[in-house]
Formats: C-alpha cells, sequence, structure tokens
C-alpha cells in the first residue's frame, strides 16, 4: 500500500531595503522563529498573487515582484508535523525577490505570525531563525540579479 502524504505550495518574498531584509516572526504551537513574509497558496490562486498577498497581511508592506528567485522543496516527517496528522508533508517553497511600493510595518492579527520587523542583513546570522531565511540568501547569490548581500 502505498504511503499517503500531504503537498503544500507556499510562495514566500525577499525584501530588502537600505541593508535590511523584511521578516516574520513565526509562532505556532510551542515553535518560533524569525521567516520570510509568505505563506500557502489559497485554492484557485497563483503563487505571485499569494506571495504579494502574504506579505501585506503579515507586514503591512503592498510589494511588487521582481524576479523568481527559485524553489526549494522541504520534506517533514510525520513526527514533526504540527498539525499531528501522522503523515509526512513535502513543502514546495516558491521564493520571489521583490520590493515595497507602499505601507508600513503592521504585526499580523491572528495569524501565524505575531510581529514583522526591518532586520539588518548584518544580524540575520544571530537571529532564530527557520531555515528558509538562509535559503532564500543562497538562492540570491544564483541569482544572475544582484545578491543581498
Amino acid at each position: 500500500m502505498a504511503q499517503e502524504w500531504d503537498t503544500r505550495v507556499g510562495a514566500y518574498a525577499v525584501v530588502v531595503r537600505d541593508g535590511m531584509i523584511l521578516l516574520a516572526h513565526w509562532n505556532e504551537h510551542g515553535r518560533q522563529g524569525w521567516t520570510l513574509p509568505g505563506g500557502g497558496l489559497e485554492l484557485g490562486e497563483d503563487a505571485p498573487t499569494a506571495a504579494v498577498r502574504e506579505v501585506l497581511e503579515e507586514t503591512g508592506y503592498v510589494v511588487e515582484l521582481e524576479e523568481l528567485l527559485g524553489v526549494d522543496s522541504l520534506h517533514i516527517a510525520p513526527e514533526d508535523r504540527l498539525n499531528g496528522s501522522g503523515r509526512p508533508m513535502h513543502a514546495l517553497r516558491i521564493v520571489y525577490r521583490a520590493h515595497a511600493v507602499s505601507g508600513e510595518l503592521v504585526h499580523e492579527l491572528d495569524g501565524s505570525t505575531d510581529e514583522a520587523a526591518w532586520v539588518p542583513l548584518a544580524e540575520v546570522p544571530n537571529l532564530t531563525r527557520v531555515e528558509l531565511v538562509d535559503t532564500a540568501i543562497r538562492l540570491s547569490y544564483q541569482s544572475p540579479g544582484r545578491a543581498l548581500l
């Protein structure tokens, strides 16, 4: 019998301004860390639309996407799932470079993030963060455009 698993597709944005990166603080089910603003696609939603929507919801900024940095694939073991489903999950994370066009910093209410902040790039290595932040920085270096650091 084939094993069942869940698939989650998410879209995220790397927004850098004046040497600082826009991050959201993920805080869910007793786990936490700084992450890129972004999240899961809604039914029928395309990835670019989801990335823009999620950044606005989590940070208060309207962004314009510049380029696709890459797609990251993450496998989560059943015992590491937060929802207790007992099934593994395959997460596809679509990462874009973006810039803010309007808005002001706000914190998400009633979501999986509880804070948003502009963090100096030099301080990122000292943060408690999810590995997606490091993945995005690595992807930016592989991009034909400019690197973050």
